[in-house]
Protein backbone atom coordinates (compact mmCIF):
# COMPACT_ATOMS: atom_id res chain seq x y z
CA UNK A 1 0.00 0.00 0.00
CA UNK A 2 2.86 2.43 0.57
CA UNK A 3 3.20 2.42 -3.32
CA UNK A 4 -0.20 4.16 -3.41
CA UNK A 5 0.93 6.97 -0.93
CA UNK A 6 4.22 7.11 -2.70
CA UNK A 7 2.41 8.12 -5.86
CA UNK A 8 0.21 10.08 -4.62
CA UNK A 9 2.44 12.48 -2.85
CA UNK A 10 4.67 12.07 -5.30
CA UNK A 11 2.20 13.51 -8.30
CA UNK A 12 1.11 16.38 -5.83
CA UNK A 13 4.71 17.49 -5.09
CA UNK A 14 5.22 17.68 -8.76
CA UNK A 15 2.36 19.85 -9.28
CA UNK A 16 2.35 22.03 -6.97
CA UNK A 17 6.20 22.72 -7.77
CA UNK A 18 5.93 22.50 -11.49
CA UNK A 19 3.08 23.95 -12.78
CA UNK A 20 4.18 27.68 -12.00
CA UNK A 21 7.22 26.79 -13.78
CA UNK A 22 5.21 25.98 -17.02
CA UNK A 23 2.97 29.15 -16.17
CA UNK A 24 6.36 31.31 -16.62
CA UNK A 25 7.33 29.09 -19.63
CA UNK A 26 4.09 29.15 -21.58
CA UNK A 27 3.56 32.96 -20.60
CA UNK A 28 7.03 34.06 -21.46
CA UNK A 29 6.35 32.28 -25.67
CA UNK A 30 2.68 33.87 -25.84
CA UNK A 31 0.92 30.67 -25.22
CA UNK A 32 -2.50 32.22 -24.35
CA UNK A 33 -5.93 30.40 -24.71
CA UNK A 34 -8.59 32.08 -27.21
CA UNK A 35 -12.17 32.58 -25.29
CA UNK A 36 -15.66 32.38 -27.56
CA UNK A 37 -16.91 36.32 -27.99
CA UNK A 38 -20.48 34.37 -27.85
CA UNK A 39 -19.91 32.91 -24.05
CA UNK A 40 -20.52 34.30 -20.77
CA UNK A 41 -18.90 38.58 -20.65
CA UNK A 42 -16.81 37.23 -17.36
CA UNK A 43 -14.79 35.01 -19.61
CA UNK A 44 -12.60 38.18 -22.24
CA UNK A 45 -10.92 38.55 -19.23
CA UNK A 46 -9.35 35.49 -19.02
CA UNK A 47 -8.30 36.03 -22.78
CA UNK A 48 -4.29 35.17 -23.02
CA UNK A 49 -4.05 32.71 -19.84
CA UNK A 50 -1.56 30.19 -20.31
CA UNK A 51 -2.92 27.34 -22.03
CA UNK A 52 -1.92 23.38 -22.32
CA UNK A 53 -1.52 23.10 -18.71
CA UNK A 54 -2.61 19.37 -19.08
CA UNK A 55 1.20 18.78 -19.93
CA UNK A 56 2.05 19.56 -15.89
CA UNK A 57 -0.28 16.50 -14.97
CA UNK A 58 0.69 13.80 -17.47
CA UNK A 59 4.17 14.60 -16.54
CA UNK A 60 3.68 14.40 -12.98
CA UNK A 61 1.62 11.34 -13.01
CA UNK A 62 3.92 9.51 -15.25
CA UNK A 63 7.22 10.50 -13.01
CA UNK A 64 5.27 9.83 -9.97
CA UNK A 65 3.87 6.51 -11.24
CA UNK A 66 7.73 5.01 -12.30
CA UNK A 67 9.44 6.83 -9.38
CA UNK A 68 7.24 4.97 -6.52
CA UNK A 69 7.94 1.53 -8.75
CA UNK A 70 11.69 2.18 -8.22
CA UNK A 71 11.41 3.68 -4.80
CA UNK A 72 9.40 0.55 -3.41
CA UNK A 73 11.62 -1.57 -5.74
CA UNK A 74 8.08 -3.20 -7.01
CA UNK A 75 7.10 -4.63 -10.72
CA UNK A 76 5.34 -2.36 -13.67
CA UNK A 77 2.31 -4.15 -14.41
CA UNK A 78 0.66 -4.78 -18.00
CA UNK A 79 -2.31 -2.81 -17.15
CA UNK A 80 -0.91 0.20 -15.21
CA UNK A 81 1.07 0.87 -18.27
CA UNK A 82 -1.44 0.23 -20.85
CA UNK A 83 -3.54 3.18 -19.01
CA UNK A 84 -0.40 5.52 -18.58
CA UNK A 85 -0.07 4.66 -22.60
CA UNK A 86 -3.87 5.67 -23.36
CA UNK A 87 -3.34 8.83 -20.85
CA UNK A 88 -0.15 10.12 -22.75
CA UNK A 89 -1.46 9.05 -26.40
CA UNK A 90 -4.86 10.95 -25.81
CA UNK A 91 -2.75 13.88 -24.79
CA UNK A 92 -0.58 13.83 -27.40
CA UNK A 93 -3.35 14.56 -29.82
CA UNK A 94 -4.84 17.02 -27.40
CA UNK A 95 -1.74 18.85 -27.38
CA UNK A 96 -1.26 18.88 -31.60
CA UNK A 97 -4.65 20.10 -30.92
CA UNK A 98 -3.66 23.37 -28.53
CA UNK A 99 -0.42 23.75 -30.36
CA UNK A 100 -2.27 24.37 -33.44
CA UNK A 101 -4.80 26.40 -32.26
CA UNK A 102 -2.49 29.10 -30.37
CA UNK A 103 0.86 29.02 -32.05
CA UNK A 104 0.25 28.64 -35.69
CA UNK A 105 -2.92 31.19 -35.02
CA UNK A 106 -5.67 28.49 -36.57
CA UNK A 107 -8.79 28.85 -34.19
CA UNK A 108 -9.92 25.12 -34.58
CA UNK A 109 -6.71 23.26 -34.26
CA UNK A 110 -6.18 19.96 -35.36
CA UNK A 111 -8.71 19.35 -38.34
CA UNK A 112 -11.30 17.41 -37.18
CA UNK A 113 -10.54 14.13 -39.55
CA UNK A 114 -7.23 14.31 -37.88
CA UNK A 115 -7.73 14.97 -34.56
CA UNK A 116 -10.52 11.71 -35.04
CA UNK A 117 -7.63 9.76 -36.27
CA UNK A 118 -5.41 10.24 -33.98
CA UNK A 119 -7.97 9.65 -31.09
CA UNK A 120 -8.96 6.14 -33.16
CA UNK A 121 -5.09 4.65 -33.56
CA UNK A 122 -4.30 5.72 -29.86
CA UNK A 123 -7.37 3.94 -28.87
CA UNK A 124 -7.38 0.91 -31.34
CA UNK A 125 -3.82 0.51 -29.89
CA UNK A 126 -5.26 0.28 -26.32
CA UNK A 127 -8.18 -1.80 -26.81
CA UNK A 128 -5.85 -4.54 -29.09
CA UNK A 129 -3.06 -4.24 -26.25
CA UNK A 130 -5.73 -4.64 -23.57
CA UNK A 131 -6.94 -8.26 -24.73
CA UNK A 132 -3.15 -9.48 -24.38
CA UNK A 133 -0.74 -10.42 -21.81
CA UNK A 134 -2.61 -12.96 -19.70
CA UNK A 135 -1.65 -13.65 -16.26
CA UNK A 136 -0.97 -17.11 -14.70
CA UNK A 137 -4.93 -17.40 -14.19
CA UNK A 138 -5.70 -16.20 -17.77
CA UNK A 139 -7.04 -12.88 -17.08
CA UNK A 140 -6.26 -10.26 -19.17
CA UNK A 141 -6.07 -6.36 -18.37
CA UNK A 142 -9.34 -5.76 -20.30
CA UNK A 143 -12.13 -8.18 -21.19
CA UNK A 144 -14.66 -8.99 -23.63
CA UNK A 145 -17.25 -9.01 -21.00
CA UNK A 146 -19.14 -6.27 -20.38
CA UNK A 147 -19.22 -5.41 -16.67
CA UNK A 148 -20.90 -2.67 -13.79
CA UNK A 149 -19.33 -3.67 -10.80
CA UNK A 150 -17.56 -7.17 -12.11
CA UNK A 151 -18.14 -8.69 -15.49
CA UNK A 152 -21.68 -9.79 -16.37
CA UNK A 153 -22.71 -12.95 -19.15
CA UNK A 154 -23.09 -10.77 -21.79
CA UNK A 155 -19.87 -11.68 -24.44
CA UNK A 156 -19.73 -8.84 -26.90
CA UNK A 157 -16.16 -10.83 -28.87
CA UNK A 158 -12.99 -8.89 -29.83
CA UNK A 159 -14.16 -6.94 -32.95
CA UNK A 160 -17.15 -5.07 -30.65
CA UNK A 161 -14.67 -4.90 -27.48
CA UNK A 162 -12.53 -2.53 -29.58
CA UNK A 163 -15.62 -0.93 -30.81
CA UNK A 164 -17.24 -0.25 -27.12
CA UNK A 165 -13.41 0.83 -25.93
CA UNK A 166 -13.46 3.07 -28.45
CA UNK A 167 -16.61 4.61 -27.21
CA UNK A 168 -16.26 5.08 -23.88
CA UNK A 169 -12.74 6.62 -24.14
CA UNK A 170 -14.29 9.09 -26.99
CA UNK A 171 -17.44 9.68 -25.06
CA UNK A 172 -15.49 10.38 -21.55
CA UNK A 173 -12.62 12.09 -23.41
CA UNK A 174 -15.25 14.65 -25.28
CA UNK A 175 -17.06 14.73 -21.74
CA UNK A 176 -13.98 16.40 -19.55
CA UNK A 177 -13.41 18.20 -22.71
CA UNK A 178 -17.16 20.30 -22.37
CA UNK A 179 -16.57 20.28 -18.73
CA UNK A 180 -13.36 22.30 -19.46
CA UNK A 181 -15.16 25.49 -19.59
CA UNK A 182 -15.04 27.27 -15.74
CA UNK A 183 -11.62 27.75 -13.79
CA UNK A 184 -10.90 24.32 -11.69
CA UNK A 185 -14.49 22.74 -12.62
CA UNK A 186 -13.15 19.32 -14.27
CA UNK A 187 -9.98 19.38 -12.74
CA UNK A 188 -11.79 18.70 -9.83
CA UNK A 189 -14.20 16.64 -11.00
CA UNK A 190 -11.46 14.45 -12.14
CA UNK A 191 -10.03 14.26 -8.68
CA UNK A 192 -13.17 13.05 -7.13
CA UNK A 193 -13.01 10.45 -9.79
CA UNK A 194 -9.47 9.16 -9.24
CA UNK A 195 -9.86 8.55 -5.30
CA UNK A 196 -12.88 6.57 -6.36
CA UNK A 197 -10.32 4.50 -8.68
CA UNK A 198 -8.18 4.71 -5.77
CA UNK A 199 -10.53 2.83 -3.37
CA UNK A 200 -12.01 0.34 -5.91
CA UNK A 201 -8.35 -0.87 -6.93
CA UNK A 202 -7.48 -1.42 -3.61
CA UNK A 203 -10.53 -3.38 -2.65
CA UNK A 204 -10.27 -4.91 -5.21
CA UNK A 205 -6.77 -6.30 -4.75
CA UNK A 206 -8.08 -7.48 -1.13
CA UNK A 207 -10.75 -8.83 -2.51
CA UNK A 208 -8.78 -10.20 -5.37
CA UNK A 209 -9.64 -14.43 -6.42
CA UNK A 210 -6.07 -14.42 -6.78
CA UNK A 211 -5.96 -14.77 -3.21
CA UNK A 212 -9.42 -16.93 -3.06
CA UNK A 213 -7.50 -19.34 -0.27
CA UNK A 214 -7.01 -16.74 2.14
CA UNK A 215 -10.52 -14.72 1.59
CA UNK A 216 -14.22 -15.34 3.83
CA UNK A 217 -16.14 -15.33 0.72
CA UNK A 218 -13.91 -16.49 -2.75
CA UNK A 219 -17.46 -16.51 -4.60
CA UNK A 220 -17.42 -12.95 -3.92
CA UNK A 221 -13.41 -12.35 -5.33
CA UNK A 222 -12.62 -9.80 -8.23
CA UNK A 223 -11.28 -11.16 -11.44
CA UNK A 224 -9.05 -8.35 -12.24
CA UNK A 225 -5.45 -8.87 -13.52
CA UNK A 226 -3.63 -5.98 -11.74
CA UNK A 227 -6.15 -3.80 -9.21
CA UNK A 228 -3.26 -2.97 -6.73
CA UNK A 229 -1.19 -0.94 -10.10
CA UNK A 230 -4.58 0.54 -10.93
CA UNK A 231 -4.70 1.86 -7.44
CA UNK A 232 -1.37 3.04 -8.05
CA UNK A 233 -1.89 4.85 -11.21
CA UNK A 234 -5.04 6.59 -9.76
CA UNK A 235 -3.69 7.91 -6.97
CA UNK A 236 -0.55 9.20 -9.04
CA UNK A 237 -3.59 11.24 -11.28
CA UNK A 238 -5.37 12.23 -8.11
CA UNK A 239 -2.08 13.81 -6.48
CA UNK A 240 -0.83 15.13 -9.89
CA UNK A 241 -4.69 16.74 -10.61
CA UNK A 242 -4.73 17.94 -6.93
CA UNK A 243 -1.58 19.70 -7.62
CA UNK A 244 -2.79 21.45 -11.03
CA UNK A 245 -6.37 22.57 -9.25
CA UNK A 246 -3.87 24.69 -6.85
CA UNK A 247 -2.92 26.66 -10.13
CA UNK A 248 -5.97 25.99 -11.88
CA UNK A 249 -8.99 27.00 -9.37
CA UNK A 250 -10.30 30.56 -9.67
CA UNK A 251 -8.79 32.87 -10.57
CA UNK A 252 -6.76 29.84 -12.80
CA UNK A 253 -3.26 31.28 -13.37
CA UNK A 254 -3.62 28.06 -16.46
CA UNK A 255 -5.79 26.52 -17.97
CA UNK A 256 -5.14 22.17 -18.90
CA UNK A 257 -6.31 22.82 -22.81
CA UNK A 258 -7.30 19.76 -24.93
CA UNK A 259 -4.01 18.25 -23.69
CA UNK A 260 -5.36 17.82 -20.45
CA UNK A 261 -8.90 17.23 -21.29
CA UNK A 262 -8.34 14.14 -23.44
CA UNK A 263 -5.72 12.83 -21.22
CA UNK A 264 -8.14 12.64 -18.14
CA UNK A 265 -10.92 11.65 -20.43
CA UNK A 266 -8.60 8.25 -21.52
CA UNK A 267 -7.66 7.71 -18.12
CA UNK A 268 -10.68 7.23 -16.58
CA UNK A 269 -12.15 5.13 -19.63
CA UNK A 270 -8.28 3.16 -19.44
CA UNK A 271 -9.19 2.65 -15.65
CA UNK A 272 -12.70 1.52 -16.06
CA UNK A 273 -12.13 -1.01 -18.67
CA UNK A 274 -9.07 -2.39 -16.64
CA UNK A 275 -10.85 -2.93 -13.64
CA UNK A 276 -14.13 -3.83 -14.85
CA UNK A 277 -16.63 -1.29 -14.43
CA UNK A 278 -17.36 -0.04 -17.46
CA UNK A 279 -20.45 0.92 -16.99
CA UNK A 280 -19.89 2.25 -13.04
CA UNK A 281 -18.03 5.23 -14.68
CA UNK A 282 -21.49 6.37 -16.23
CA UNK A 283 -21.98 7.06 -12.33
CA UNK A 284 -18.73 7.50 -11.04
CA UNK A 285 -18.71 10.59 -13.86
CA UNK A 286 -21.45 11.84 -13.67
CA UNK A 287 -21.11 15.40 -13.96
CA UNK A 288 -19.30 14.70 -16.95
CA UNK A 289 -22.23 12.39 -18.59
CA UNK A 290 -24.47 15.72 -17.51
CA UNK A 291 -22.94 18.51 -19.24
CA UNK A 292 -22.51 16.07 -22.52
CA UNK A 293 -26.04 15.26 -22.41
CA UNK A 294 -26.43 18.91 -22.11
CA UNK A 295 -24.68 19.52 -25.73
CA UNK A 296 -26.47 16.54 -26.94
CA UNK A 297 -30.42 17.91 -25.73
CA UNK A 298 -29.38 21.90 -27.36
CA UNK A 299 -27.52 20.40 -30.72
CA UNK A 300 -31.16 18.08 -31.23
CA UNK A 301 -33.39 20.38 -29.94
CA UNK A 302 -32.31 22.83 -32.56
CA UNK A 303 -32.23 21.13 -35.52
CA UNK A 304 -35.43 19.59 -34.69
CA UNK A 305 -37.30 22.38 -33.37
CA UNK A 306 -35.16 25.48 -34.36
CA UNK A 307 -35.44 25.92 -30.77
CA UNK A 308 -32.52 25.94 -27.30
CA UNK A 309 -33.93 24.28 -24.81
CA UNK A 310 -30.64 26.18 -22.68
CA UNK A 311 -29.38 29.40 -22.44
CA UNK A 312 -25.96 28.08 -23.79
CA UNK A 313 -24.33 25.11 -23.78
CA UNK A 314 -22.22 23.17 -22.08
CA UNK A 315 -24.54 23.34 -19.00
CA UNK A 316 -22.21 25.66 -16.69
CA UNK A 317 -22.64 28.54 -19.34
CA UNK A 318 -26.11 28.00 -19.19
CA UNK A 319 -26.30 28.59 -15.37
CA UNK A 320 -23.53 31.20 -15.48
CA UNK A 321 -25.91 33.51 -18.13
CA UNK A 322 -28.79 33.04 -15.77
CA UNK A 323 -26.72 35.32 -13.00
CA UNK A 324 -24.89 32.67 -11.39
CA UNK A 325 -20.71 33.30 -10.39
CA UNK A 326 -18.65 30.89 -11.75
CA UNK A 327 -17.41 29.93 -8.82
CA UNK A 328 -21.13 29.25 -7.59
CA UNK A 329 -20.99 27.85 -10.10
CA UNK A 330 -18.35 25.18 -10.14
CA UNK A 331 -18.98 24.44 -6.28
CA UNK A 332 -22.37 22.96 -6.90
CA UNK A 333 -20.88 21.37 -9.65
CA UNK A 334 -18.50 19.37 -7.39
CA UNK A 335 -20.84 19.03 -4.79
CA UNK A 336 -23.16 16.96 -7.96
CA UNK A 337 -20.15 14.78 -8.64
CA UNK A 338 -19.23 14.13 -5.17
CA UNK A 339 -22.65 12.77 -5.12
CA UNK A 340 -22.19 10.72 -8.12
CA UNK A 341 -19.12 9.55 -6.72
CA UNK A 342 -20.61 8.35 -3.31
CA UNK A 343 -23.81 6.64 -5.17
CA UNK A 344 -21.22 5.24 -7.40
CA UNK A 345 -18.98 3.67 -4.86
CA UNK A 346 -21.79 2.77 -2.79
CA UNK A 347 -23.61 0.32 -5.65
CA UNK A 348 -20.01 -0.62 -5.84
CA UNK A 349 -19.98 -2.10 -2.32
CA UNK A 350 -23.59 -3.12 -2.56
CA UNK A 351 -22.97 -5.25 -5.98
CA UNK A 352 -19.71 -6.89 -4.08
CA UNK A 353 -21.92 -7.69 -0.56
CA UNK A 354 -24.69 -9.15 -2.78
CA UNK A 355 -22.27 -12.28 -4.23
CA UNK A 356 -21.10 -12.88 -0.36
Amino acid sequence: MKQILFAGAIGLFLTLIGTPLLIKLLARKGYGQFIRDDGPREHHSKRGTPTMGGIAFILATLIAYFLTKLITGSPTSFSGLLVLFLMTGMGLVGFLDDYIKIVKQRSLGLRAKAKMAGQLIVGIAFAVLALQFADQRGNTPASTKLSFVTDFGWTIGPVLFVVWALFMILAMSNGVNLTDGLDGLATGASVMVFGAYTFIGVWQFQESCANAATLTNPAACFEVRDPLDLAVVASALMGACFGFLWWNTSPAKIFMGDTGSLALGGALAGLAICSRTELLIALLGGLFVLITLSVVIQVGSFKLTRRRVFRMAPLQHHFELKGWSEVLVVVRFWIIQGMCVIVGLGLFYAGWAADK
